[in-house]
């Protein structure tokens, strides 16, 4: 597995990260197969992939502790990515209070939430810890400045946030180290390329692309709702409803053509063109089987030509997808 720098002049990780939200029940059918996902990620350290992306809300706390599970007795070969932030029910599920979601980041619970992942993950260091929502009651240089203290402690090694904009971004820079930024990257989500990837860049900042491949729309596994677990989350998302549904289909269909042109797999081209956008950019595209993993990790290995990456950049021009990338209010923690 190629590897790259996370920021500038940060730690090597692998050029694919493996995301690990999908293992506590978010997509597909609940409950999910534990033994199979310790297997998973196993075998994603076994192909170099070292970046495990998590959080604490994943699962309420069950991803964590099933990532622990995974590493136990592999901790040197695992990079760790975990966030905190997010206020969440015994399920897992967002709070919300007045039609917002609940985001916590006080110093004090920046504290609090690093140290039950540290717990959940019976680890002595996370790697890279985010702020996985902006708290709009809090200033981002309060929330970063409680988070570098954790560094100073030795219980984090690098800081990251999710969704934030890029003057939020700009601020926390200016407080405290910033590796990493966490926000969706896709052929149908490009909107970051207009300001927070330029951004990043400016900052020395990397970029963690996760939904590559929209949360498996791309793959072209999801032709319709009827193939989704009735408790699965995309259920409720807006790219996956009624018309939206039939006009993202279409563009699926034209990576499927891309696809067996070259012998790839749909997941295959969603993930190497967003490799092809640059080496800081680092896609973590989830997998709950090891055959979706070895597929997506084949990926790192494949190039596209500048004029086959144009050739997907203007089918998939910024904007084409049909649909809100969540819905309504979970849109309300998004600072972009």
């Amino acid at each position: 597995m190629p590897v790259t720098e996370l920021g500038r002049h940060g730690p090597m990780v692998s050029r694919l990260g493996l995301g690990c939200l999908s293992m506590s029940g978010s997509y597909g059918p609940r409950p999910a197969d534990d033994s199979e996902a310790i297997a998973t990620i196993q075998r994603a350290l076994d192909l170099g992939m070292n970046l495990l992306d998590t959080g604490d809300m994943y699962g309420a706390g069950h991803n964590e502790e099933l990532v622990g599970r995974a590493i136990r007795g592999r901790r040197s070969e695992a990079f760790i990515s975990t966030k905190f932030g997010n206020r969440w029910d015994a399920t897992g599920r967002p709070l919300f209070q007045d039609g917002r979601q609940v985001v916590d980041g006080r110093p004090e619970y920046a504290r609090e939430a690093c140290e039950a992942s540290l717990r959940r993950l019976q680890v002595e260091v996370i790697d890279l810890y985010c702020l996985h929502r902006v708290d709009p009651n809090v200033p981002i240089e309060e929330t970063v400045g409680g988070m570098s203290r954790l560094v100073s402690a030795g219980w984090v090694r690098h800081l990251g946030l999710s969704e934030a904009g890029a003057q939020t971004l700009r601020r926390a820079a200016a407080t405290a180290p910033i590796a990493a930024l966490q926000t969706e990257y896709s052929l149908w989500w490009r909107e970051p390329e207009l300001q927070l990837i330029p951004t990043c860049r400016e900052l020395g900042i990397a970029y963690v692309a996760y939904a590559p491949l929209g949360r498996g729309m791309l793959t072209g596994h999801v032709a319709s709702l009827d193939v989704l677990d009735p408790s699965d989350n995309r259920r409720n998302h807006p790219r996956f409803q009624g018309e939206n549904l039939s006009k993202n289909l279409t563009l699926v269909d034209h990576v499927r053509d891309f696809a067996t042109r070259h012998s790839w797999t749909p997941a295959q081209v969603g993930l190497a063109w967003v490799l092809a956008k640059g080496r800081d950019i680092i896609p973590i595209p989830g997998a709950r089987q090891r055959p979706h993993l070895e597929e997506n990790a084949a990926a790192a290995e494949l190039k596209l030509s500048l004029e086959e990456v144009g050739e997907l950049d203007s089918v998939f021009a910024i904007g084409v997808g049909a649909g809100a990338r969540y819905p309504e209010r979970d849109l309300s923690a998004v600072d972009i």
